[in-house]
């Protein structure tokens, strides 16, 4: 009978050396650039990082979940901005930031191709990465609504999703030089539709 008390191996646990997360994030990192994303695979990163390939595994269940975990660390939010307007400014510009990334933007097709097959790490991975996000511009644009400040009828995740579409377009399609005209005009787009004609 299996002891439902015992303790479980977690990725935070004790036994977790952190010099081996570092070197196979840094792996990663690296050959994402150097590579692409489909010539990234496991065996290659554990090779290049010193380490076997059941280290690897015992840390990230599979190459997605190791790719989007070195392209987008915990870092914790940041603290948003006081005003509405440049709040949203400030999360064009993060996004335009983030897929500016040289190993961002080599590994973003591969990395939402992988997930499409597997619906349960896409919800993981993009809750990781965006649930907080999109809480706090909930927050604040339904306070926007109130106040008057921003029209009504658009939703946080529509706001969201054209920054990341847009963002995304820009840099890994269109592949974009000036980050900071693409951000204002992305900003400036997105302000015009959203504030309200008294704001």
């Amino acid at each position: 009978m299996v002891d439902t008390n015992a303790p479980r191996h977690r990725r935070q646990g004790s036994r977790r050396d952190p010099a081996i997360d570092a070197a196979v994030l840094a792996a990663t990192r690296r050959l994402l650039v150097e590579r692409g994303y489909a010539a990234t695979t496991i065996d290659l990163i554990a090779s290049t990082a010193g380490v076997s390939r059941p280290a690897v595994y015992r840390r990230w269940r599979s190459k997605a979940h190791l790719v989007h975990e070195t392209l987008f660390p915990d870092l914790g939010p940041e603290r948003p901005a006081d005003d509405f307007a440049a709040e949203i400014r400030r999360l064009c510009r993060g996004a335009l930031d983030m897929y500016a990334d040289p190993a961002v933007r080599e590994a973003i097709p591969g990395l939402l191709n992988d997930l499409r097959s597997d619906r349960r790490m896409r919800r993981l991975l993009s809750d990781r990465l965006e649930a907080t996000a999109r809480s706090q511009l909930a927050h604040r644009l339904s306070a926007a609504v109130i106040d008057g400040t921003a029209r009504d009828g658009i939703s946080a995740d529509t706001v969201m999703d054209a920054i990341a579409g847009g963002a995304w377009y820009a840099v890994c399609v269109r592949r974009i030089k000036n980050v900071d005209a693409a951000a204002a005009e992305l900003g400036d787009l997105l302000l015009n539709g959203l504030l309200s004609s008294t704001a």
